[in-house]
This record gives C-alpha cells, sequence and structure tokens, in this order.
C-alpha cells in the first residue's frame, strides 16, 4: 500500500460515526448487514448513516449491495489487512521474532505476550484435565434462543459439550414460553437461568472453546475478551419473544427458533473437531450458522 492510499483510509476513519461502523461490519465479518441493523445498533438516523458507510466505500474500507429494498454492507477485510500491513511492513526492522509475538497480541487484545502465546492452540485439542469442549450461547436477553440452545446442545452431546448461555442485557427470567417448549419437550427448565455475559468474562470463568452469537443485536456488540480465545460464529436466529399474536402464533414461532438451533446444533456436534484445524473449522463453524429451518427437514421438535 502506498502512503497517499493509507492517508484516504486513515481520513476516512478519522470520524467517530464512520469508526464505529466500519469496527461493527468487521466484527461481522464475512456476513453482509443490512443498513437499518447497522443504524439501530449504532444508534444513528438513517440519513447520516448512509453519508458515513458512503464515504468508507468510496475508499474502498466496505462494499454495499442492493437485495430488493434493501443495502448490504459488509467489511472489506483485504483492504483492512493491507493498512495493517502497511504499519507493520518495518515492523522491528524485519526481525520477525520480535515483531510476530507483539502483533497477535495487539490483535487479539491481551497485553501479556507469554499468556497469548500459551493459550493460543492452531486446533481444539483438548485441554488438560478437560473432558467436554465448553460452549457459550449469547443473545440480548438470555430468555429464549441462547437457553433452548444451551439445553438443547447439553442434551444432544453430554459426553463431548457443556453448554452455557449468557446475555449482553439479560431479562432476569426466562421467557415463559421458553420455559413452556422446554417443559414440552422433557427439557428441565429449572436447570437454565438468564444471566449477564460478564460472568463468563473474569477470573475463575471456564474457559470457553466455542462462543455462538444467536441474535444479531448481540453480534453487533462489543463483547468481552474470552479467556482460552475461543473459536466464534454468528448463528443468527429470529427472536420469538418479538412476536406479537395469537397464542397460536407465538408458539410457532419460539417452535421454529427451537427446530432451527436443534438443527445447527445437531451438524455442529456431528463435526470431527479434532481433526480439522482452525481454518477448515472456522468454514464448518460459518457453515453450520447458514443453515435454515428446513436443512434437515420439518419434523425435529417432534424427534427430540
Amino acid at each position: 500500500m502506498e502512503m497517499n492510499h493509507a492517508i484516504d483510509l486513515l481520513a476516512a476513519l478519522a470520524h467517530q460515526g464512520r469508526l464505529e461502523a466500519f469496527r461493527l461490519l468487521m466484527r461481522r465479518a464475512p456476513h453482509e448487514v443490512p443498513a437499518g441493523e447497522i443504524a439501530e445498533a449504532l444508534g444513528v438516523r438513517a440519513t447520516t448513516l448512509s453519508n458515513q458507510l458512503n464515504q468508507l466505500e468510496t475508499v474502498g474500507l466496505i462494499r454495499a449491495r442492493r437485495d430488493g429494498r434493501r443495502i448490504l454492507y459488509a467489511a472489506e477485510i483485504e483492504r483492512a489487512g493491507a493498512l495493517l500491513g502497511f504499519f507493520a511492513r518495518d515492523c522491528c526492522l524485519g526481525r520477525p521474532e520480535i515483531c510476530a509475538p507483539a502483533a497477535k497480541a495487539f490483535v487479539w487484545g491481551r497485553g501479556d505476550q507469554e499468556n497469548h502465546q500459551e493459550n493460543h492452540r492452531e486446533d481444539l485439542t483438548m485441554r488438560p484435565g478437560e473432558t467436554r469442549y465448553h460452549v457459550l450461547f449469547l443473545c440480548r436477553g438470555n430468555s429464549a434462543r441462547s437457553i433452548m440452545a444451551e439445553a438443547i446442545l447439553n442434551r444432544l452431546a453430554p459426553d463431548r459439550f457443556q453448554a452455557y448461555s449468557a446475555g449482553s442485557e439479560p431479562r432476569g427470567a426466562l421467557h415463559p414460553e421458553t420455559a413452556r417448549l422446554l417443559t414440552v419437550l422433557n427439557h428441565d427448565p429449572s436447570a437454565y437461568r438468564s444471566k449477564d455475559w460478564s460472568e463468563f468474562a473474569g477470573d475463575g470463568a471456564p474457559e470457553m472453546d466455542f462462543v455462538f452469537t444467536v441474535c444479531d443485536k448481540t453480534a453487533n456488540e462489543v463483547c468481552p475478551v474470552w479467556p482460552g480465545q475461543p473459536m466464534s460464529a454468528h448463528w443468527g436466529v429470529p427472536d420469538p419473544a418479538a412476536v406479537e399474536g395469537s397464542d397460536a402464533e407465538v408458539s410457532t414461532a419460539f417452535n421454529e427458533a427451537y427446530r432451527m438451533l436443534f438443527n445447527r446444533l445437531s451438524a455442529f456436534s456431528a463435526l470431527p473437531i479434532r481433526e480439522l484445524d482452525r481454518v477448515a473449522l472456522q468454514k464448518k463453524l460459518d457453515e453450520v450458522g447458514r443453515m435454515t429451518a428446513e436443512d434437515a427437514g420439518r419434523d425435529t421438535v417432534a424427534a427430540v
């Protein structure tokens, strides 16, 4: 990257609104995000956001695509990487034994390089003393989707996984329809509670191997730094708690969310995790996140 190109990119990012929008799209990469969802997450007007995104698109930091009446945006990872490379090109006078560990610690938000190297794993080999992978599901209220996911995985493969759930703004209790559905499907709703995600970010918290967001709003937020450098993916599921209508319509929405989660977690629990490196495994996790409720058939709930 030439100096003038770097200056253009830095000038585009030298504004709080544009920087926040770019960071959000980087968090969601490689997925596309609707403009309305970005505006809601950042709390800005649509016209203001449009101007900011246009400037980022002009310099090539993001791309846009029209999908019907919506405009979808995504970060241009290669251009962002080129900007980082511009700074790192002459790092430590070309001495990788000094520069590389510091760069990795910086990217992952860890000041302690030794701690970073100790926690980094090229694959998901089981940690010493552990017999199961730890999986954390996140959503905003932690009252429906993430609770269902926790219950489903703990039933599907209890010998391989220990599932947890949390929320960025926990409701404090299970949604009544969540509790009803879990009871009908022979889960014990009293085994689950709505809690803040900070419980899993502090000292003494179990180190996660996987962290999955199941709602778009949570995926757009800045998450805590999770101990153990877990792998992550976004598995967005429509929010059944947001459905308004008859009891039957609400019940149908919760059943659909459960079925979609069951299908994805069935695929996830069948992955040969120990045989895949992190790159291959990440690809599989992203593929699971693109599954629909119909991908594994329509009789999932009845079969549970």
